[in-house]
């Protein structure tokens, strides 16, 4: 097991690398535990007009029209654009071929190609650009053929349902023949099945659910196929709950486990993301607090997943620095300082200083439990009871009795978030909680969820408290709504009042099938009694 450097050395711990001796070790395992992916081919289902439709989700809708069946037959240099649906949201390469139709192939066809994971990303135009993020994250390609009658595949891997194909340039008689997609999934045999007297609504947000996940689920947790295509502790979390209940590819949690415990920074702090090419690295300068904070929770539910103590043990200094992070900042009338650090809780803007409190208080719960699973229960006695402190410290700073809530002492508005966290953190009691939830989410002026993300722990913030029927009517209030307007995948924002919200300018950019969205099937499936009757 790799030494951890303690409070006392943690100053110089810039002047070397506290994993050092362990990153190789590390970086080896995260590769034999690579999972393989399975490759389907998927043929497109129909040939789609996009028509515009202001009943329909962002003004637009696809409706099938003929001409799927003579696609391979019909001389494409007339047709010149064609918008196929492939009938369900794919992960994958695109391939076909252009079949000669009567004279040879005597110079290259140039073609364009737009992928959408809604409708209105084919009809949106791009450009003039936009968007606060790069205009690259678009899927549109332009590709210069030179030969017909051979398979071609397009290098870069798209996500999409929707693909419209265009001619540019091209003066010889072909077809467009063999369009699919070799779609590829980490997934698995799904593990898990709701019985047959399962509402319907509940069995549909759990099948977008699956399918949300099984698309996110490549060679590493992806947080979007789309958008970003790389690997997030938040995301990371919320995937391995969802996976527990459904496929159970507990050596992908591994792989990701080990991928950020190599790729710490020289003090041992976590990244709050990675990529996987060329060469696994961490997107620096990333660290998120909140995130960090998540990873003993991930540890904690792979260990008890799995049983796999081994593993717990050897990643069990990573989580200990996250930690020894988080205790330098409890100040000595308990409250925990939140400046200088990027905390993550959603889309919307909040003073992130409450809900901090209770994503410590949490973190030291999980971590604590961890500690004792894996036989290092000695090592964590004094942060068992620093939670106390905490508990005393931020009830005295922030909580209101007279309100009934957790409120920021800059008079910043009040939040959902910091309800739900301070419930979350044992902050508040359950009855509490329940009293600070209703009271929030009934003020017009308070902070609300702006994503998916925020809206898990939510569902966990009401099923604490005991508040089952508010749980349940939340998800298929948000959820279902994004089911009811034609989701087969679920969204990485969802606003029920505002089809176009977008947090980077230009909704298009936003990512339609993420993996943060993916929990309803975890909160189905861990509460029958409150979501499957």
């Amino acid at each position: 097991m790799c030494a951890v450097i303690g409070l006392a050395g943690f100053a110089n711990a810039a002047a070397q690398d506290v994993f050092g001796d362990c990153r190789g070790r590390w970086m080896e395992i995260a590769g034999q535990t690579i999972p393989e992916l399975t490759v389907t081919e998927v043929s497109p289902v129909s040939v789609v007009e996009v028509v515009a439709d202001t009943a329909a989700f962002q003004g637009w809708r696809c409706i099938p029209k003929a001409g799927l069946d003579t696609l391979s037959e019909a001389n494409f240099r007339r047709i010149r654009s064609v918008t196929l649906d492939f009938g369900r949201h794919l992960t994958g390469r695109l391939k076909f071929r252009l079949k000669t139709l009567g004279d040879v192939m005597d110079a290259p066809v140039k073609l364009k190609f737009v992928f959408g994971e809604t409708p209105a990303e084919m009809a949106e135009p791009f450009d003039p650009w936009r968007g606060s993020l790069s205009r690259g994250w678009m899927q549109d390609e332009m590709l210069t053929v030179d030969a017909a009658d051979c398979d071609i595949l397009l290098d870069r891997r798209m996500a999409f349902r929707y693909l419209r194909i265009e001619l540019f340039g091209g003066n010889f008689d072909f077809a467009l023949d063999g369009v699919r997609c070799l779609a590829t999934t980490s997934a698995g045999e799904l593990k898990t099945a709701l019985d047959n007297s399962c509402p319907k609504i509940i069995r549909d947000i759990n099948d977008v659910s699956l399918a949300t996940l099984r698309e996110c689920m490549q060679t590493v947790y992806e947080d979007g196929p789309k958008r970003d295509r790389r690997l997030w502790i938040g995301d990371l979390y919320l995937e391995s709950l969802a996976g527990r209940y459904s496929y159970q590819n507990h050596q992908l949690t591994k792989h990701c486990l080990y991928l950020f415990a190599a790729l710490t920074d020289n003090n041992g702090r976590l990244l709050a993301d990675l990529f996987e090419h060329p060469e696994p690295h961490p997107q620096w300068g990333t660290y998120c607090f909140t995130y960090s904070l998540l990873y003993s929770s991930i540890l904690l539910e792979y260990l008890n997943d799995t049983g796999d103590i081994g593993t717990a043990r050897d990643l069990w200094p990573v989580v200990k620095v996250q930690m020894e992070d988080a205790v330098r900042r409890v100040r000595d009338n308990g409250w925990v300082d939140a400046s200088r650090a990027w905390l993550f809780f959603d889309h919307a803007v909040l003073d992130a200083e409450v809900p901090f409190q209770g994503a410590v208080m949490f973190a030291l719960e999980q971590t604590c439990e961890l500690a004792r699973k894996i036989g290092c229960g000695d090592q964590v006695e004094q942060w068992s009871k620093l939670q106390a402190k905490i508990r005393k410290g931020a009830r005295k700073r922030y909580y209101n009795p007279r309100e009934h809530l957790m409120l920021s002492p800059g008079g910043a508005p009040a939040s959902v978030h910091a309800q739900i966290w301070a419930i979350i953190g044992g902050i508040l009691s359950p009855k509490e909680g329940a009293r600070a939830l209703e009271t929030v989410l009934k003020k017009e002026d308070a902070v609300r969820p702006a994503s998916p993300y925020a809206m898990h722990y939510l569902l966990e913030a009401m099923l604490r408290c005991g508040m089952n029927e508010a749980a349940r009517s939340t998800m298929i209030e948000y959820w279902g709504g994004m089911v009811r307007k034609g989701a087969d995948t679920f969204w990485e924002v969802y606003d029920p009042a505002d089809d176009f919200r977008a947090p980077y300018g230009f909704y298009p950019l936003n990512s339609y099938c993420h993996a943060w969205s993916c929990t309803p099937t975890y909160f189905i499936f861990k509460y029958p009694e409150v979501f499957q009757k």
